[in-house]
Order: structure tokens, then sequence, then C-alpha cells
């Protein structure tokens, strides 16, 4: 229940006295109305921008903290300065307001908070316990309690590898259910003994059922027992002269071994439980995770939570937990390198009606030797990153001295066309800053049939992008920090003249503009740089900035082409009708079925369209239309 909000004007603070006072006036104001019990807490600035998204088990007593200068530290300072608006949610316990807090914080995004910006689900294996015979796959997303899962997995390779040599030693069924119920021979997976062909009975439900116990308990830890009772059986195999059926035995004990290798270092008794580093330098932070279950390793992955000033590691680890396992079921046991702020209310949090999660720092035996090593890695992590990013700053500046830019760009947009002959067309914006590409700001355009211009018109799809792309931000009041500072188009000077005139438009002011166009004879090393206002500038073959704005240049080519060979793709496996504005399922298997095929529709008469059932006159016309345009 929202109970309070406060806003600058609401409470005096004379001009003289600064913003610090005027956000601090706006804070004073609300605690009035402020109850003593736990909710969250958000303070926003001018324009909507939200700063900071809090938790407190007394909502009153922790906001009043913002309106002493003393307690505060340079960084919360800033903020409180900003500050024109406070708004306050009420829960019922401290557990809801963490959760709140950490959902707010991944929608809102805000300015001061930790962020974790990775939130991409880890894939894992799931058995299908949900169909007659069971199905060993790939799994990632929502989870059907019938089934069992088993992972998460540091990534898709990972799991890749891990199925292949699954499929191996434990013959299940790896094809869908559509395919299963249509199949009337073995097929492939069969001749290569990666499959029992329970689809056409080269199987009985007993053998499988067996097979799907081996793979349960393999995956469950039991390697070494289910690994001795294949031993076992390839031995009495051999010895009754069965040397086929020992043969198969052999091969799914080395898929096993393979399975165990790739999994590095497994630990007894440690079960199922996630390892938790974080190490800080030069105010930065790397948070490392490793995934064990069942004692198997599963990989790791190395996240870089954003975030202002110099922070605690408790408050940073805390941060981190909160907002990584707000979508994730966290194991059962968390060894953790720094204890996070609040760990008793963190495991509450985190603990489930079926589980209880614990949060351990351990300080002596294998589980802190499993923690230093987690640290070395997040050390590497980060030492690799700032290396990366110096190296990336110096490009920047380079970049800015060389367009001759104010200072260092803190986000180049690059745009790029993709056509064949005018179809599917498609543009693609990519986004690169000081850390690299921003992968998740990528976007990709599909060019609208109506826009001006002769197909494959690049002009006319420039124009079109670019519109649509700044009109958008102006629309939606982004802030200045998320807009561009220097815009790259591949194109020369009259894509850049293109751009020239929809900023006009759309009065955007403060957004360098360059294009990047082949040199004579289209050779790589000797591009133009057209500038506005100036002559085409020539790089040298060998400046890294040169190479820098060909690699820009060459992943917005990447991202184009995918996006325009996808759109082919997706064209391809769909039906003409599909294109006709009105013809919806009904009537497309209306005509389909009256016809036979897309083709004949496309050679009917109009007297043939309208005599098909569900077919009005009009919508014949339309459907006609679209297969005779007149010329």
């Amino acid at each position: 229940m929202r109970v309070a909000t406060a806003r600058r004007g609401d409470a005096e603070a004379t001009p003289a006295a600064g913003p610090a006072a005027a956000g601090r006036a706006v804070i004073q104001a609300a605690l009035a109305g402020l109850p003593s019990g736990p909710g969250v807490y958000r303070m926003t600035a001018a324009g909507g921008d939200v700063l900071y998204v809090g938790k407190a088990r007394n909502l009153r007593k922790r906001v009043a903290s913002y309106a002493s200068p003393g307690r505060l530290s340079t960084r919360l300072h800033r903020m409180v300065a900003q500050v024109v608006a406070l708004d306050v949610v009420t829960t019922h316990t401290e557990v809801e307001a963490l959760l709140l807090e950490a959902n707010l914080i991944k929608r809102l995004k805000p300015r001061y908070n930790i962020l974790l910006r990775d939130d991409k689900s880890f894939p894992c294996i799931v058995l299908r316990r949900d169909h007659p015979w069971p199905q060993l796959a790939k799994h990632r997303g929502a989870r059907d309690p019938r089934n069992e899962y088993f992972g998460p997995f540091a990534s898709a390779g990972a799991v890749n590898q891990t199925l292949n040599a699954l499929q191996r030693a434990f013959p299940l069924r790896s094809c869908s259910d559509a395919v299963f119920a249509n199949r009337s021979r073995p097929c492939l997976q069969y001749q290569i003994k990666r499959c029992t062909a329970p689809c056409v009975g080269r199987i009985d439900a007993g053998a499988y059922a067996a097979i799907v116990a081996e793979t349960r308990a393999f995956l469950a830890g039991k390697s070494r027992e289910v690994q001795a009772r294949m031993d076992a059986a390839m031995q009495a195999s051999s010895e009754a002269l069965e040397f086929e059926t020992a043969a198969v035995y052999r091969d799914r004990i080395r898929a096993l071994t393979q399975v165990q290798m790739r999994q590095d270092v497994n630990v007894s008794g440690l079960g199922e439980a996630d390892l938790v580093a974080l190490h800080q330098e030069a105010g930065q932070s790397c948070v490392e995770v490793f995934f064990f279950r069942a004692g198997h390793n599963y990989g790791n992955r190395a996240y870089f939570p954003v975030h202002t000033g110099h922070p605690e590691p408790a408050e940073v680890m805390a941060a981190f937990l909160g907002q990584f396992y707000r979508d994730r079921e966290a194991p059962r046991l968390l060894l953790v390198s720094d204890e996070p702020a609040e760990r008793a209310l963190l495991e509450e949090a985190l603990s489930g009606a079926r589980r209880r999660v614990r949060i351990a720092v351990p300080r002596r035996g294998v589980r802190y030797k499993l923690v230093a090593n987690a640290l070395a890695n997040a050390r590497l992590a980060l030492a690799r990153r700032l290396s990366e990013g110096a190296a990336q700053r110096r490009l920047l500046e380079g970049l800015a001295a060389r367009l001759g830019l104010e200072g260092p760009p803190r986000r180049i947009e690059v745009f790029d066309n993709s056509h064949l002959g005018g179809t599917e067309p498609m543009a693609s914006m990519i986004v690169a800053g000081a850390e690299g590409f921003r992968k998740a700001a990528y976007r990709k355009f599909a060019i609208r049939r109506e826009v001006g211009g002769a197909p494959g018109d690049d002009y006319a799809m420039m124009r079109e992008v670019l519109t649509r792309r700044f009109a958008r931000l102006i629309k939606e009041e982004t802030p200045r920090e998320d807009w561009p500072d220097l815009v790259l188009l591949d194109g020369g000077l009259g894509q850049l003249n293109v751009a020239l005139e929809v900023f006009a438009e759309l009065g955007v002011g403060g957004v360098a503009l360059a294009g990047i166009a082949k040199g004579p004879e289209r050779d790589a090393g000797r591009e133009r740089i057209h500038l506005p206002g100036r002559p085409p500038l020539v790089l040298d073959g060998r400046d890294s900035v040169l190479f820098f704005l060909q690699r820009l240049r060459d992943e917005a080519h990447r991202f184009a082409i995918g996006s325009h060979r996808a759109r082919r793709r997706k064209t391809a496996r769909g039906s003409p009708l599909d294109q006709i504005p009105g013809i919806g399922a009904t009537r497309k298997r209306a005509l389909l079925h009256h016809f036979g095929s897309a083709r004949g529709v496309a050679q009917a008469g109009l007297a043939d369209l309208e005599a098909v059932g569900g077919i009005s006159k009009r919508m014949a016309q339309a459907v006609y239309d679209h297969f005779h345009p007149a010329t």
C-alpha cells in the first residue's frame, strides 16, 4: 500500500540553501506521514528518473537518516541533492520488503543502486516425465513440476557437451513428441546406438525404465554406483561370450568418464551448492559464481555489478544475491567469500516452503579452498576487464581527437541496413562504450513497406530508422545519459546528409555524426570518414582508431545481415497468404482447402475466390489484388 508521497514544493527551502537542502526538505516533509513498519522507499529526480530504491525494517528511521548531512557519504550527498520526490510502499514483513526492493531495482535500474545487468537464465538438463517414454533434453526457462531438472550449467556449450556424452551413456530418446508418435522405423540415432527406438517397439517399457533410473541416479550424484553396475554387466557379458553387448557397456562407461572429466573439480560431500566470490578493485566489482550439483562442478560465470562510489563488500554481496536469485531457485547452500549484509534476512527471503537456504563463509578446509579458487578467478576476471577497459578508453580518447569531439564518447550508436534486392529490408543499431559492445542495447528495425523511395533505397531506409530511433528518445523523454554521444553510419556523404536532415527536422542537438565509407575499390584500410562541414578524413592504415572504427562497422554489418537472414528464413517458412491484411487462420484454411495450395490461390480468378465459403467479395478482391498488383 502506498502511504506517502512527498515532492519538492511541498516543503520550503530557500534557493540560497542549494539543491542539497531542497532535497533534504523533501525527505523531511515525508517523515511525518511515514509508518514505523517495514517497507520500500523510492527517491526520484527531476524528469521522473529513479535515483534509489531501498528497503527498511523501520521506514521512518531509515528515511530520516537521509536528512542528516553528517551521516551521509559523498555519493549519498550527491543523490539527496537531486531528490524531488519520495514515494513509499509499506509491506507486511521485512522479507516482503527485500523481495519488492529486488524487483523494483531490476525493473527501474536506479542510478545509485548496485545493479546486476546480466539476468539471463541458465540452461539445464531436463528428464521429461510428462510422457510415457521419458526424454533427456536441454532446457531453459520455466519449469514443469512433472519433470526433473539437473543443473544449472554455466553455459549452453557445457550443457551440449554433457548431453552429447549422456546420450551415448544412456540411450534415451531425444526426438520431439510429434516425431516420436509418427515414426514407422528406427531413425539414425538408433543406428549409432544413441537411442533404443522405443517409438517402434525395439525396447520394452521395463528395460527403458531401467535406463531412466540409471540416468536419474547418475545425474543425482551416484555416478560411482552406476558405473560399477555397468562394469559388472560388461564383465558378465564378456564371460558369457556376448561380446557385442559387452562392447555396448564399454562404450557407455567411456561416455560416463567423459562427462565426469568435463566437470573439472568434483567434490564429494558438497552436494548442491553455489560458490559466490567477490573481488573489488579500482572502484569496480567482480562476482564469480561456481555451480556445484551432486558434487560435480557445472561451470562458472563472472558478473560485474554496476555501482557508484566504493560500496562495502557486504553491501555488494547482499545486493548481488538478492537480485541474482530473484527469478532463480537458490541451492540449499551458498558459500560466499564475504558475509552479506543482513544475512539472516537474506536466508529467509531465499528459502522456500520445501527447502532451507543457508549462507556460509568458510574459513578452513576444502570449502574454504573452493571459495579461494573462485576468488582467484574473480580477481583475474576483473583484471582482464580493467585492462580491456583501459585499452578501450584509449581508443575512445583517440577517436575523440581524430573526429574533433569535445571528449571521449560514452555511448556510440552505429547504424547499418541490409536487404536483398530491396526484399525483406532490415536495419540494425549496435551500441558501444567504455566497456566494449553493449549487446543488450542492440536493436533491429524491420523497414516498413510504406516507406518512401524505390525498393532497396538505402537513403530512405536510413531516414526511417533514424527518425524512429530519435523520435522515440524524444517522446519517451529518455535521460540524456542514455542518448548517444556519437552516431556512426555505415555509408558516405549521402547517408550523412540524410542524418543531418533528420536531426534538423526533430530538433536533435548535441549528438556528433560521422559516416564511414569504403575507399577506392572498396578496400579495407582506405576508408573515408565523412564529418559535417569538413572534408573526408582518411586515417593511416595502421592507426588503431581506424581498426576500432572498422570493428564497429563490421559488428553493425554482422548484426544487420543476421537480422535480415532471420527475417528471410521466417518469411520462407510462412505462406504468401500471411502477408494479406485481413486473412487470418480461418480464412487461410478455407482458401487452402478450396484451392489446395497457396499457388492455387495466387492463380485463381476473382470469381473463383468469391465462391470460397467465408470469403466476402471485398476480401476476395483484396486477395486477388495482392497477387495481381496493378501495373
